[in-house]
């Protein structure tokens, strides 16, 4: 026999759910020091996962603070050119992301629940802060002298309640007989009753009917990635622009290449995806776009392999490497000291001599097409 479901009223912050971060960045009990438990009432799966999602709330909350407090980056409101009543959104930015002149590093995470400044919420809520955020390229990027730009691309709407709709009552036909008028009332009365019965029977806590505002030019992922481009990146100062992009955040990076090809190559120096699941004829990218990402881009794999060893690849765009896990989302972290070290070296090789990479680049595409 099902148990009757507890109401879906939970706290709004980590202490009224009895956890907190310790000094590892681990969520532990307050009282116990024991690990989140997803299962806390048996046999009421979509209570607990209610109760899950939350806490991942509370975490997307944690971690804007933890990126404006902890990284002292700022948040700014997009569309820039937004009004005072239409949907926004927002991305976090170091205080030197447009006017720093050597380096800039943009970070996307995947699709999902996810939001800025997570790679994955069940690593934040299981493992820890340093996993599942991207807080540590952050704090690294910045240390090595790079602006920063966080991008928020799962952000593509905000939720309001539907307006309800009055229900014209029969009754107010007037040519209608009274008798037949009364008939058809109680009828519809009946329905009504046995509707509410029995949708209170399937879902005991009937959650509000949302209805979805769209964001202006920040509709999709792909859409907000271009946007920030055009309206952020593409005005930078820097020189030399460096993506590390997660997952659906890949497919994102390809589609922006596509749009944006021209401007693309002449200001971004590198690229480093983990675990993306772009693609590029599905996507349809053109030759020069593909060639473009053999030579400046690097995908780092799930894969049971050794870090950065070398992995086949089915489709004809950028080396993959194994980021030295199985897990989809520990890519990030788990090849972080390689990506930055793939950026320092694609760095250097700008600067020695621009000439001698060109050639490096025309060399191998030929071999390629021998």
């Amino acid at each position: 026999m099902k148990k009757d479901e507890p109401p879906l009223d939970f706290p709004d912050t980590l202490e009224g759910f009895e956890y907190a971060f310790n000094e590892k960045g681990q969520l532990r009990h307050i009282k116990t020091g024991e690990p989140f438990v997803f299962n806390y009432r048996e046999d009421l799966h979509r209570w607990n996962q209610k109760r899950y999602e939350a806490l991942g709330e509370i975490i997307t909350k944690y971690v804007y603070e933890l990126l404006e407090k902890d990284c002292n980056l700022k948040k700014i409101s997009i569309p820039v050119d937004a009004t005072e009543s239409e949907p926004k959104s927002f991305i976090f930015m170091s205080e030197d992301a447009l006017t720093n002149p050597q380096k800039l590093m943009v970070l996307i995470h995947g699709s999902g629940v996810v939001r800025a400044g997570q790679w994955a919420r069940r690593l934040i809520i299981n493992e820890d802060l340093d996993s599942g955020t991207q807080i540590p390229f952050i704090k690294r990027a910045m240390d090595e002298g790079y602006g920063v730009i966080v991008l928020n691309p799962n952000e593509n709407y905000i939720e309001v309640e539907k307006p309800k709709i009055p229900v014209q009552s029969s009754s107010d036909s007037s040519d209608e007989p009274a008798e037949k008028r009364e008939r058809k009332d109680k009828v519809s009365k009946e329905t009504k009753k046995r509707r509410d019965f029995y949708e209170k029977y399937r879902n005991p806590q009937r959650e509000k009917e949302m209805m979805q505002l769209y964001i202006r030019e920040n509709g999709s992922p792909e859409e907000h990635a271009v946007y920030v481009w055009d309206h952020f990146i593409a005005q930078s100062a820097a020189e030399k622009v460096f993506f590390v992009a997660h997952s659906y955040g890949g497919l994102a990076f390809v589609e922006l290449m596509i749009q944006r090809e021209a401007d693309v190559k002449s200001k971004v120096t590198a690229v480093a995806l983990t675990d993306s699941v772009h693609n590029v004829w599905h996507q349809e990218a053109g030759k020069t776009v593909r060639e473009w990402m053999r030579e400046n881009c690097c995908n780092w794999v799930s894969s049971s392999e050794p870090l950065d060893t070398s992995v086949e690849s089915m489709l004809p765009d950028c080396p993959r490497v194994s980021a030295g896990t199985d897990r989809h989302e520990l890519t990030s972290w788990k090849s972080f000291p390689s990506i930055f070290k793939f950026f320092t070296e694609a760095s250097e090789a700008k600067n020695s001599s621009p000439k001698q990479a060109l050639t490096r680049r025309s060399h191998r595409i030929k071999h390629e097409e021998l």
